[in-house]
């Protein structure tokens, strides 16, 4: 399945399915918008219980709303502890942004810490394959202080995530 404006393309990648480029971005381009609808807590919280992946895929919109991916192509958008992408708010929306050269056929990833307040207690053991793989995936504020001032500066952290922190 490829986006409507044929950036990516859902693929067999090394975990599973992921995001794969069509054509080649430079740092700033947009990706993908990630479609979805905007579920408070409370709902996610009761598809932790019912339905667990499902919840899984849902991502943080803002401090008390998440974006419900519906299966769509935000579903698909993996981890990684270097990622290529930044996933961003825009608009009231979320958006994968490229932080530096992604070429046709490369899987585009995010890092999943960014989006994670330290109010939030889910982790994922680390499968991405990076050389410098932090081995499980936490919230933004146990990042290696170097990756999280690079994060920071890239503007990666949304203000709800941070604000997390005290």
């Amino acid at each position: 399945m490829a986006s409507r404006a044929a950036r990516v393309e859902i693929r067999p990648v090394r975990n599973g399915l992921g995001l794969v480029a069509l054509r080649a971005h430079r740092a700033g381009d947009l990706v993908v918008r990630v479609a979805g609808r905007p579920v408070a807590p409370a709902v996610l919280w009761r598809w932790w219980r019912t339905d667990p992946r499902r919840a899984a895929n849902c991502m943080r919109l803002a401090a008390e709303r998440y974006l419900d991916t519906e299966g769509g192509f935000g579903a698909f958008a993996n981890h990684s502890c270097r990622p290529n992408a930044a996933l961003l708010t825009e608009r009231g929306g979320l958006v994968l942004r490229a932080i530096r050269a992604i070429r046709a056929g490369d899987e585009v990833t995010h890092d999943y810490a960014t989006h994670l307040g330290a109010d939030d207690c889910w982790t994922m053991r680390c499968n991405c394959g990076e050389r410098a793989c932090r081995g499980t995936v936490r919230r933004f504020d146990r990042l290696p202080p170097a990756t999280l001032a690079r994060y920071l500066r890239l503007g990666m952290i949304p203000r709800f995530v941070r604000e997390t922190a005290g």
